[in-house]
């Protein structure tokens, strides 16, 4: 008879629970002014390199913004000013009606936000109009910092003066303007901007509607239209839905000129 060999009992096996380390959230994006692609237009412009270099010392951080996000609203407190370093940007309020007033464009370049210096919060809405990033600059270490530099206390001033500027030459289109003329100078301005930005003075792609255009320039999506197809008939411009290309930028320039003399 065999004799069965006892075998030991195997030890139970024990799971020992480890506890997972979270992974560490990414840092937040920062850009220097120095070494921005785009310094000549934005709060750098017509500073010497010491001073550029005592802005690098905020480390701006930047943040993505899809297009149709809101960056802040009408009422919200007011704690930084923007810089648009990608995409298209609109200032808007709402009208008691529930209608939107369209108060400025801002491509790269600009600034954007001074609006809440006045009363400490934002006087209107910024909305993208497409896949945008900025650079979010804190006032209160912008002033800090422009306090000991009279270079930078004169930038600021000029940044706050464009504000102005752009307020009244919007008066000026609704208040003494025909249709035509708006147009023509709306369209002006941007081939301008793009200019400054390297880009083609004649040919670009809105990123706004025309019924965004109709609101900032204080016209019906109708009239808008129809302008637009005026000047076409006139082979000033060539149309194809949102893309604009200039066919004679100087003579565009010189009807605005003898219709605003």
């Amino acid at each position: 008879m065999n004799a069965t060999i006892a075998r030991p009992a195997a030890a139970p096996i024990h799971f020992i629970a480890t506890r997972e380390e979270p992974s560490p959230a990414p840092a937040p994006l920062t850009t220097l002014c120095s070494s921005c692609h785009l310094k000549d237009l934005c709060l750098p412009c017509g500073l010497a390199g010491d001073e550029v270099q005592r802005l690098d010392g905020l480390k701006f951080s930047r943040r993505k913004i899809k297009a149709g996000q809101t960056l802040y609203r009408a009422g919200d407190g007011f704690h930084n000013i923007y810089a648009v370093r990608s995409g298209t940007f609109k200032s808007s309020l709402a009208l008691a009606d529930g209608r939107e007033q369209v108060s400025g464009f801002h491509m790269a370049g600009e600034l954007m936000g001074l609006d809440g210096l006045a009363q400490g919060r934002h006087a209107s809405n910024a909305t993208a109009l497409e896949d945008a990033e900025i650079c979010s600059i804190p006032y209160a270490q912008l002033a800090e910092l422009s306090s000991g530099s009279t270079s930078l206390q004169m930038v600021v001033g000029r940044l706050m003066s464009r504000e102005i500027v752009r307020e009244h030459s919007l008066m000026v289109l609704l208040g003494s303007m025909n249709a035509e003329e708006r147009l023509a100078a709306f369209l002006l301005n941007i081939s301008q901007r793009m200019k400054a930005r390297g880009y083609s003075a004649h040919e670009f792609h809105l990123r706004m509607t025309r019924a965004e255009i109709g609101s900032y320039l204080g016209m019906k999506l109708e009239t808008v239209s129809r302008t637009f197809s005026a000047f076409q008939q006139q082979h000033l411009l060539e149309v194809d839905k949102r893309h604009i290309r200039i066919l004679d930028l100087p003579a565009l320039t010189r009807a605005f000129e003898m219709r605003v003399q």
